[in-house]
């Protein structure tokens, strides 16, 4: 099997939706032996943030010499980024070679419950880190996590970043029903590490650790703001991601008996982290300023407008902004809009995109001195902007992904495979 067919028998998964539940990745795994019982995890989720503290922990941990696994979603440009050890994305020839061992069992299922493809996904990172012989994987959930296919792990350690409203549709319509959700990564006697606060879902992670007998350890912006960060010189822009830190480094001392790391150690990896995508700074051949950031919900765009007018007081830029039709657009545009004095609106490269057209009322009654504009595509708004001294391009994750994939911030795969991205869930 080609790296290409392998691409296009995952892009097939899509139709088989996503569907919550552990028994599908349980019975899968066990095909391949069953990898996950060969590793050791530290199992994040959230609503936001949990990709940033992902790449947190993986720098510090490979910052103290351990070989670390790192298992995130929804990839920018390459599948491949979704699965990586030192960051180092798998590698082509291995994802053709999973995908084609993994092909036979896949037959075994009936068509109403064959696997999704984010169950198969997961089965093929366990076999990978567990191959790869990693001292630790940073395992990311997908949505949710109490049925999320990543809980058929026992970690040495439970994150869960903060509680938020955002994928109601599935996870419930308050902070304590997604609360729950999220939990459910929690194991009996296994420690806990959380940023959630209260009113907003700490009650019921404080709840489900106390009957676990968890040991539970809560942080709040105290933490983000003390003189450990401010040494540590954080690479990643934000108020947020100072918060995101405080919570990688809570779990690494509420580990230090499994997995010692010194202080300075501890620094180290943080000042060296990255994490494309988020607040990244870039600047074109031209000389242009172009700032990243995926802000698909309320909390991430609050978030970057926040860090934004902290980082750049006296900045009035252009903005190219795409949302999806299914995100609450109408609060990102009152939320977003505002920051710039030129906005490009533009359609993401997803089947669920919002027309910009439609998005035009709200930027403009949310700011009535900016010029907006709608471009046909990404290209065309790029194009516009160019003489632009300070670009932000802000909104979808997979908007984000082509705007670095156009601007070669990232290197673009033989073929688009954000399509792989996409999901729809199915009771």
């Amino acid at each position: 099997m080609t790296y290409a067919e392998a691409i296009d028998l995952l892009q097939g998964l899509r139709v088989f939706g996503s569907r919550p539940g552990l028994d599908n990745t349980r019975q899968l795994a066990a095909q391949v032996n069953s990898p996950q019982n060969r590793l050791r995890f530290i199992h994040v989720a959230g609503t936001n943030g949990k990709g940033s503290t992902c790449a947190m922990l993986e720098s510090i941990y490979r910052a103290a010499g351990l070989r670390v696994g790192l298992f995130t979603s929804p990839h920018l440009v390459s599948f491949t980024e979704r699965i990586q050890v030192n960051r180092q994305p798998i590698s082509e020839n291995d994802v053709a070679r999973f995908v084609q061992e993994i092909q036979p069992f896949l037959k075994q299922f009936s068509v109403e419950a064959h696997p999704t493809l984010f169950e198969v996904v997961t089965v093929i990172a366990l076999r990978h880190f567990a191959e790869q012989r990693c001292d630790l994987v940073i395992w990311e959930t997908g949505l949710g996590g109490r049925l999320d296919s990543t809980n058929i792990v026992t970690p040495l350690a439970s994150v869960i970043t903060n509680i938020d409203l955002d994928h109601q549709q599935w996870l419930g319509d308050t902070h304590g029903k997604i609360a729950a959700e999220k939990a459910g990564i929690i194991k009996p006697g296994v420690p806990v590490v959380t940023a959630a606060e209260p009113g907003r879902g700490l009650e019921v992670i404080a709840n489900t650790a106390q009957q676990l007998d968890s040991l539970l350890t809560v942080i709040d912006l105290n933490d983000a703001r003390g003189e450990f960060l401010d040494a540590a010189r954080l690479p990643l822009l934000g108020e947020h991601q100072r918060l995101n830190a405080a919570v990688a480094v809570a779990t690494v001392r509420a580990l230090e008996s499994n997995i010692p790391v010194a202080e300075e150690t501890i620094r180290a990896g943080l000042s060296r982290v990255q994490w494309p995508g988020r607040m990244q700074l870039a600047t074109t051949p031209g000389g242009q300023t172009v700032l990243l950031d995926g802000a698909h919900n309320i909390p991430s765009a609050e978030a970057l407008a926040a860090a934004f007018r902290q980082q750049f007081p006296a900045t009035q830029p252009a903005m190219i902004f795409g949302v999806l039709a299914d995100k609450d657009w109408r609060r990102l545009a009152e939320t977003l809009a505002p920051l710039a004095r030129r906005i490009l609106l533009v359609p993401v490269n997803s089947e669920r995109t919002l027309p910009p057209a439609e998005l035009l009322p709200a930027c403009c009654a949310a700011n009535p001195t900016a010029s907006v504009e709608v471009c046909e595509s990404l290209a065309d708004a790029l194009t516009r902007s160019k003489t632009e001294p300070f670009l932000l391009i802000t909104g979808s994750l997979y908007l984000i992904g082509e705007a670095m994939e156009r601007l070669q911030l990232l290197p673009r795969p033989p073929a688009d495979e954000r399509g792989l991205n996409e999901w729809t869930a199915r009771k």
